[in-house]
């Protein structure tokens, strides 16, 4: 007898290891983001542990089963308005979440709704995926280095392009921060001291 493979719906399951491994960074309490949220693990990760969450998602029924972790938006983000802005400008979070999703044209959007401070989280399909299964159209797979190239304005935390063996998948994950502007910073102190940098655990 043949087993069938169940797919789970998109943001179903447990959270991804690379956004847990990388919560640690964003500040108590702080907002976060979650941008094509699917069914919500992000989401019920960052609320169980104190977290203001919001997630995006053009999927009634992905929004519909979100509303027990946070606010659910409802929107076509690749045809449609960015619908989070405040004062003409995409309304920032403390972190800004985004798994198993591309859209190149929204990188600049992604970069802009971080607060100063703000840590972005994202990992998605890279090249090479194609030889393995979904997705497998160019368009919706990272180039060599792509994601680590696609956020200059932020401090890299961590990055990893390579192959993961469960369930087999060419995956690119990024960690990075939008830097707070420090007064000062990067040079010495008014007695002569060096200002330390910023340290981001690992």
């Amino acid at each position: 007898m043949n087993s069938v493979a169940i797919q789970m719906p998109h943001g179903a399951g447990e959270a991804s290891a690379w956004v847990k491994r990388w919560s640690h960074l964003v500040r108590p309490a702080g907002t976060v983001l979650d941008i094509a949220c699917g069914h919500g693990r992000h989401m019920r990760w960052f609320a169980q542990r104190g977290h203001a969450v919001t997630g995006i998602d053009r999927s009634p029924e992905a929004i519909e089963s979100v509303k027990d972790y946070g606010t659910g938006v409802l929107a076509d983000i690749e045809n449609g308005p960015w619908p989070l802005v405040e004062g003409g400008q995409p309304r920032q979070f403390d972190a800004v979440v985004v798994t198993h999703y591309l859209w190149r044209a929204l990188f600049p959007v992604m970069a802009q709704s971080l607060a100063p401070g703000g840590v972005l989280i994202y990992e998605t399909f890279a090249a090479g995926n194609e030889s393995v299964g979904k997705p497998s159209r160019a368009d919706f797979l990272l180039q060599s280095g792509e994601l680590l190239r696609a956020f200059p304005a932020l401090r890299v935390v961590a990055f990893e392009d390579g192959f993961l063996d469960d369930s087999p998948r060419f995956m690119q994950r990024l960690c990075a921060v939008r830097e707070e502007t420090v007064a000062g910073q990067g040079a010495d102190s008014p007695n002569g001291t060096p200002t330390r940098p910023k340290r981001y655990p690992l």
